[in-house]
C-alpha cells in the first residue's frame, strides 16, 4: 500500500528569489538567494511545510518600520536561524537552530524591521554575527 503525504496545497512551492548579501564585520561576504514575504499571507505561511532549505537559501520578512518582532515555528519542519535585522541593515540578534514545530515565541529583543530565516546552524558555520551588515534594497544597502 502506498503512503500519502498530506500538506497544504502549494505549501512547498517556492517563490521568486532575490539576491541578499551579508557583509561580515570580520571580513568576507555570504550570499543568499531569498524569497521575500511581502504580504501578510506570505508572512503567515513563511517556510511552513518545507522539508529542506539549502545553505544559500532563505526567506526575508520585511516589516517596513522598526518594532519588536516575534516569530514561531508552527508547521515548520526544519530548524532555522532567525536573523533579526535593524532598519539600517545591521544584524541585531540571531536566534540559532530554532526548534521545529514549536509554538514558543521567538522575539527580536529590540527594535528591528526585518527577519531573515536561513538553514539552522548556517550563521555559526559562516561566522555571521550581530553587527554584520545585510545588503538588500529594503534596507537601502544594496550594492
Amino acid at each position: 500500500m502506498a503512503s500519502i503525504f498530506w500538506t497544504t496545497p502549494g505549501a512547498l512551492a517556492r517563490g521568486k528569489t532575490e539576491h541578499l548579501d551579508i557583509e561580515k564585520a570580520s571580513g568576507g561576504t555570504v550570499a543568499f538567494a531569498v524569497e521575500v514575504a511581502r504580504s501578510e499571507q506570505e508572512k503567515a505561511k513563511g517556510l511552513m511545510f518545507r522539508t529542506k532549505l539549502g545553505d544559500g537559501e532563505g526567506m526575508l520578512f520585511p516589516y517596513g518600520r522598526s518594532m519588536e518582532i516575534t516569530m514561531w515555528m508552527r508547521n515548520t519542519y526544519i530548524p532555522l536561524d532567525m536573523v533579526f535585522i535593524k532598519s539600517d541593515g545591521t544584524i541585531h540578534r540571531i536566534a540559532a537552530r530554532t526548534e521545529p514545530l514549536s509554538e514558543d515565541v521567538i522575539a527580536s529583543q529590540g527594535q528591528v524591521s526585518a527577519v531573515l530565516e536561513i538553514a539552522g546552524g548556517m550563521a555559526e558555520r559562516h561566522g555571521i554575527k550581530p553587527g554584520d551588515k545585510v545588503r538588500h534594497p529594503i534596507f537601502g544597502t544594496a550594492k
